[in-house]
């Protein structure tokens, strides 16, 4: 994929990778608006307020990004929400809600919402983001690892619906990363700048892989594969002994 001559929209890149992926796009060359609730956080490059919830929200954004770029080839969709839930609880059912409204239904929103535009262009390219967790469960956070098995599947989808139109569908599948405060709870956290050298440099090859997993990402993404799935589970479930009265 070339990254040195995009027009990029990257929803949900007012912080933490996204924020980081919007800068290397743009210091290679692209174009770059960055989407989210609060764009105040983000004063180098163009912003666009959106709320991956509100399907109005979503569309207009969309109008007003194609307004002022109507060249718009790559859209990047990353926003997403971490909750702790406890599933002997009935009330976790509203994390579980929201968790699903950002990181599913939030992606398909955007997807849809400019799908026309890149299939009318005749060229172009999704990035979806899931998540290592999507296919390593963390069971402290599962409706998280559930959303983003979701996106997973959708985005496979997604390009074979796609196939034959010139728009392409990558999906990024992140390791842990030291970004908001993850590298406090997770001394593991692989640093932002060194998943970021990884990511642009998997990204740029040809023909661009389906998913663009780095290395530190591979053990969760190819556990069953390896034989080493029941054994990972087994550890990262340890960590629901700190949710309180377990």
């Amino acid at each position: 994929m070339d990254i040195t001559d995009r027009t990029v929209l990257i929803v949900g890149g007012t912080s933490g990778i996204g924020r980081g992926l919007a800068r290397r796009f743009a210091d290679a060359g692209s174009t770059v608006v960055v989407g989210g609730r609060d764009t105040s956080r983000v004063d180098d490059l163009e912003t666009v307020s959106i709320d991956v919830t509100d399907a109005e929200s979503v569309l207009r954004a969309r109008d007003e990004v194609l307004a002022e770029h109507p060249d718009l080839d790559l859209v990047v969709t990353m926003s997403g929400v971490m909750i702790l839930e406890d599933l002997r609880d009935p009330a976790h059912f509203a994390q579980a809600q929201s968790t699903i409204d950002v990181n599913l239904l939030g992606t398909i929103r955007v997807l849809d919402a400019f799908t026309p535009h890149l299939i009318g262009h005749g060229r172009g390219d999704f990035l979806t983001v899931t998540s290592g967790i999507g296919f390593m469960p963390f069971p402290l956070m599962p409706t998280y690892g559930a959303s983003k098995a979701a996106v997973h599947a959708y985005s496979e989808s997604l390009r074979a619906h796609l196939a034959g139109t010139g728009v392409g569908v990558t999906e990024l599948v992140p390791p842990a990363v030291a970004t908001a405060g993850q590298e406090k709870v997770n001394p593991n956290a692989l640093p932002l700048d060194a998943f970021l050298d990884e990511v642009l440099g998997l990204l740029s090859q040809d023909p661009t892989p389906h998913e663009i997993v780095v290395e530190r990402a591979q053990p969760l993404r190819w556990a069953e594969r390896d034989g080493t799935y029941a054994e990972l589970l087994e550890q990262r479930s340890r960590s629901l002994d700190t949710l309180p009265g377990r």
